[in-house]
């Protein structure tokens, strides 16, 4: 390579039609496709391979400009540096847009969209001290930091958490924007970190609303009249998940045969549920189903999207009620089935659609006892609305 530099002209460069490639000097060239087509690039050798980066085309860089970045690329070289490496680092993204760009990459490959909720929903809520921070500067300690508070009391999402932490520096290590060994690898690393965790250790349970409470609760609550209040009052009505409510889509309620059927992909065990609607349930969704924002059920105004965890979280705040977790309403409704009705465990279980090891209890549960179900369901509905009286009055084996 010559040492010669500024070999071309502006007016050279211009003229010249004929492809092939042109040398500036200094490693600069002029590149000429058969069809016309001009760019530059710039050229060098590192460690006996050679190296090349484009410089940009012709029509958007002028001689000037690309002599300008080929001085940057020289200056980085000497202090030995990578010119293509340099150019991934400086447009380096926090954590945050790494993970939207990883998940924008790898999400289209996901068939379950539990599943991309899920690596969303976690990596936006758990990992938020990460988010404003540049992928480079990520360290061990940062990655405990988020890992350490929900350790033991939330192991699952923890262990989760981590995994997905890992795969987006991996992403980002590939985009040439970090380097060097993962801060969230397990092995030889945050294994030797954290504190050991096995299944026999106690179980933290979500903080419930007492049974004897729930009435005037429910009064309170259904004197609010904004949209998350209603989405509270539909997930203690139906005794589900958060997620299976606030994703909820109007195509998955058939209003006629007053039941929400509930896909497999969205469901905790995998497997589709059907959920009987009390008439007070029903009066919800055909509420918000004759005047939809979107397709789905419960929608956020801002953003015309599902609500987030949060928002019944925030909602309780607001009742002064911090005291209990949404999740916990589900023990509310147990506690209930279970010690004021004579409605059979099987039953319960199967509305709270939890997995049966038992055989038998398997076998039950696979005819889903709808209409068991069904009664059990406007029970609940007439004990939140206080009319205790009507659960009594349920035969010994319903």
């Amino acid at each position: 390579m010559s040492r010669q530099r500024n070999r071309l002209t502006a007016t050279q460069v211009k003229a010249a039609q004929d492809a092939g490639r042109y040398s500036d000097g200094g490693g600069l060239y002029l590149n000429i496709t058969r069809g016309g087509s001009k760019s530059w690039a710039y050229i060098w050798t590192r460690s006996g391979r050679r190296r090349e980066m484009g410089l940009g085309a012709y029509s958007n860089v002028s001689l000037a400009d690309a002599r300008e970045y080929a001085e940057k690329c020289r200056q980085d070289i000497r202090k030995g540096f990578d010119p293509i490496n340099e150019r991934k680092r400086a447009s380096e993204p926090l954590f945050l847009k790494c993970v939207e760009q990883f998940l924008e990459a790898k999400e289209s490959g996901w068939k379950n969209e539990k599943h991309r909720y899920q690596w969303r929903a976690t990596l936006m809520t758990y990992a938020k001290p990460l988010h404003t921070m540049k992928v480079s500067e990520i360290t061990t300690p940062d990655v405990l930091k988020v890992l350490q508070p929900i350790w033991l009391t939330k192991h699952e999402t923890a262990s989760r958490l981590r995994g997905r932490i890992e795969a987006v520096l991996d992403y980002a290590k590939a985009m040439g924007w970090r380097s060097g060994d993962n801060p969230a690898l397990w092995r030889g690393n945050l294994k030797s970190l954290l504190p050991a965790w096995n299944k026999s250790q106690s179980v933290v349970h979500l903080a419930a609303i007492d049974v004897d409470e729930l009435p005037s609760f429910m009064m309170n609550l259904r004197d609010r009249e904004a949209i998350a209040a209603r989405l509270l009052e539909f997930i203690i009505l139906t005794a589900c998940r958060s997620g299976e409510a606030r994703g909820a889509t109007l195509s998955e309620f058939d209003i006629g045969k007053a039941e929400w059927t509930i896909p497999a992909n969205r469901m905790k065990a995998g497997k589709e549920h059907t959920v009987p609607l009390s008439k007070r349930a029903l009066e919800i969704v055909t509420m918000f189903s004759e005047s939809p924002l979107s397709d789905y059920l419960f929608t956020n105004p801002r953003g015309l999207k599902p609500y987030s965890m949060n928002a019944t979280m925030a909602l309780l705040r607001r009742m002064g009620r911090d005291d209990i977790t949404t999740h916990g309403f589900r023990s509310t409704f147990r506690d209930w089935a279970g010690d004021r009705t004579h409605f059979q465990r099987e039953t319960i279980e199967a509305a709270l659609a939890h997995g049966l090891k038992n055989k038998t209890e398997a076998a039950y549960r696979r005819s889903t006892a709808l209409e068991k179900r069904r009664a059990m369901m406007e029970a609940w509905s007439s004990f939140c609305d206080g009319e205790d009286r009507k659960v009594l009055e349920f035969p010994a084996r319903a």
